[in-house]
């Protein structure tokens, strides 16, 4: 991790009050559903990013959410966490994505359908890690945020474009040739920074090498993201070869291919 990279970490301000109650709710085993919601409900605009977030087309319910407690008894409490804290925390960001190519709407695009594609394939099947797997899913991105204010520091925009294009759009691997970081490695930083529980820094910290995770859990978590982050492009785009690719993942790692492809309806 290069010293700029780290610096840039430091300097960002803590989470809010409302992300650490969410946390401390979350992390307690004796808390329930009412006391998530309560403590969100404290908080009218993230009240309202959540629901607005929850009524996606993306996730396929027929009937409207219109309370947080109604958001978590369908989702459970791993999920709507995942919700709350990616309100919050893309809050605590100055989002320019020009490197990328992309716009900040593009970008909470790609988060979007990341979590949509997450929930609808592991919510039933993985139901135990969707307390990891939900801000996972919204956030590993996140570390484009600080890559790209660097490449812009740098004036390194043009370079970073090319890396792309000669790299066949692989973007982590132009992020470790122009910065010498890639996006998973920060994110995961960016959460260790914010006192995140391990298992969450090491889920998207593995997310390209799963293998190379401690434990079977995280392995299985880092190997749905990798196989997430596979299918959908930086634009948003799902295609027939990021498909194949992130079967390959599925395959290679046990995880379930029919869910998989039933959470690719709608994403198309």
């Amino acid at each position: 991790m290069t010293e700029e990279v780290l610096k840039k970490i430091k300097q960002l301000p803590p989470l809010p009050e409302t992300a650490m109650k969410i946390e401390e709710v979350y992390q307690d085993p004796n808390s329930t559903f009412n006391d998530m919601a309560k403590i969100i409900e404290q908080d009218p605009l993230l009240t309202a990013d959540i629901l607005k977030a929850a009524n996606s087309p993306l996730y396929g319910f027929s009937r409207e959410i219109n309370s947080i407690s109604q958001a978590v008894g369908l989702f459970g409490m791993g999920t709507v966490r995942g919700f709350a804290l990616a309100s919050i925390v893309k809050k605590s960001f100055s989002l320019d994505l020009s490197p990328y190519g992309i716009t900040s709407e593009v970008f909470a695009e790609l988060s979007k359908k990341q979590h949509a594609l997450v929930t609808k394939w592991c919510l039933r099947k993985e139901n135990r890690l969707m307390g990891v797997l939900s801000p996972a899913a919204f956030l590993v991105e996140i570390g484009k945020v600080i890559i790209a204010q660097i490449i812009m520091s740098h004036k390194k925009e043009e370079e970073f474009k090319n890396a792309i294009e000669h790299l066949n759009g692989d973007v982590d691997s132009a992020e470790l040739e122009i910065v010498g970081v890639d996006t998973t490695e920060v994110s995961s930083k960016v959460f260790e920074h914010w006192k995140f529980e391990e298992k969450l820094v090491d889920t998207i910290k593995y997310a390209k090498n799963p293998e190379t995770a401690g434990d079977d859990d995280t392995k299985r978590a880092s190997a749905i993201l990798k196989a997430v982050r596979e299918t959908i492009s930086l634009n948003g785009a799902v295609t027939d070869e990021n498909i194949s690719k992130a079967k390959a993942t599925i395959e290679e790692f046990g995880l379930d291919v029919e869910s998989y492809e039933n959470a690719l309806e709608g994403l198309k």
